[in-house]
């Protein structure tokens, strides 16, 4: 994909998409497609350093699963290996795949299988597998067929209830782990689980499946394992480890951390803003105005008809739907409107968002004016800086940050910047 790079400023005739106290320069309008998801491959590289930082000693494996959280897995693997992270989790061998198909090494971890998984070729090209049952076993087939060890985490359910294995069942896997070792069909090498509740730091629950995860780890051992890795914390448990240090050790950290939504600059903790946690959000999703026109008190807009002008005013189309990932429940998103001949804006959403656009009241009549250049002005749906958040839209939706960004359509351009100094 094409990719630009930030300066100080805005060049006169040129499409400039503002950000944090500066400007993105593109030559001529023609330089941005019509719809357009700018990463921020520096800010990756920078959030990358800051979670390096709050992990201590631990590794980082970085979470790209689902498309690298919609920014772009194989951009972004690349960033944040030259960044410094110890590895890539991916959920599906088959995105682990299709990683090492365009040259990404380094270390790999999959763990959410079904019976079509390709365990063989996950073997074949060093990806290591998530076992928490089933899966076990037929990571050790594979690997009798392949004629080399299974690399497996086991995984212990502390209380999410999602996959993994039972406190219960624990003792017979750790044992029948250690068996398939001792034949030479898998290696161990790491236990892990994951938090329920950590973006809730005063809950109690964190600190129990710590001590779930203590145990279990302790049963493992017992039964002759000895993995490498041990990894619980999210993005919401390294951002809060502090709390959980004790006696020159943190129990959260353990020897890795797999944090994904951080990575990418976003808070996963109701209530605050990445910025306090020294992250910096990579995405900007950003269209032009395709149309401004004069409507009297009254007009309806969208299906449904649920808003309706009060005033006469003027209305800006914006050309990015739910089609676009634009989450259609969304009501009153903050939309910022760069005009060339007026102060930019933010302004709410208005009437019900349809499947390739949405709609802005700007407020007042006469805003078609040519000489305010309403008509083509850059829009910026979220972003960083003086642009609405994430947050705003999730709010909006009534759902996360993780989902916004994550749903933002293929049919949206992703336009990679500062790509040589991340």
């Amino acid at each position: 994909m094409p990719s630009a790079e930030l300066n100080s400023g805005p060049t006169t005739g040129t499409s400039a998409v503002p950000g944090p106290g500066q400007s993105i320069d593109f030559p001529a309008e023609q330089a941005l497609p019509e719809r357009a998801a700018l990463i921020d491959l520096a800010a990756i590289a920078s959030n990358v350093a800051r979670i390096k930082e709050l992990a201590g000693a631990a590794k980082l494996i970085a979470i790209i699963k689902a498309d690298a959280y919609g920014h772009g897995a194989l951009p972004v693997a690349r960033t944040v290996l030259g960044a410094g992270a110890d590895a890539l989790g991916l959920v599906h061998v088959r995105e682990a795949l299709e990683l090492r198909a365009e040259g990404v090494s380094g270390r790999m971890l999959a763990w959410l299988h079904t019976r079509a998984t390709n365990f063989e070729a996950a073997i074949e090209q060093d990806i290591e597998l998530g076992a928490s049952g089933w899966d076990l076993e037929a990571a050790a087939e594979a690997a009798s067929s392949v004629g080399a060890p299974a690399k497996v985490h086991l995984k212990i359910d502390t209380g999410l209830g999602r996959n993994g294995c039972t406190m219960e069942e624990w003792p017979g896997l750790v044992g029948r782990a250690a068996q398939l070792e001792a034949d030479g069909l898998v290696r161990v090498t790491g236990i892990f689980s994951h938090l329920a509740v950590a973006d809730e730091p005063d809950r109690a629950e964190t600190r129990e499946q710590l001590d779930k995860f203590d145990d279990a780890v302790h049963q493992a051992r017992d039964a002759g394992l000895a993995p490498d890795l041990l990894h619980v914390a999210n993005s919401p448990g390294i951002l809060t480890a502090d709390r959980y240090a004790s006696g020159g050790t943190n129990r959260m950290t353990a020897d890795a951390v797999r944090v994904g939504v951080a990575l990418y600059g976003l808070s996963p903790i109701p209530g605050t803003s990445p910025e306090e946690f020294g992250l910096t959000p990579a995405m900007t999703l950003q269209t032009f105005i395709s149309s401004v026109k004069e409507v009297p008190a009254g007009q309806g807009v969208s299906y449904g008809l649920r808003y309706s002008t009060s005033r006469p005013t003027t209305l800006a189309l914006i050309p990015l739907g739910y089609g676009d990932g634009v989450p259609r429940v969304a009501t009153g998103g903050p939309v910022r409107i760069y005009p060339s001949g007026a102060e930019a804006a933010t302004y709410p959403e208005v009437g019900r968002i349809a499947m390739d656009q949405l709609v802005v009241d700007l407020g007042r009549p006469g805003l078609s004016d040519p000489s305010l250049g309403y008509l083509h002005a850059p829009v910026v749906l979220f972003g960083s800086g003086d642009n609405p958040s994430v947050n705003d839209w999730a709010d909006a939706a009534g759902t996360i940050n993780y989902e916004i960004v994550t749903r933002i359509s293929p049919r949206v351009d992703r336009i990679y910047l500062r790509e040589d100094n991340a």
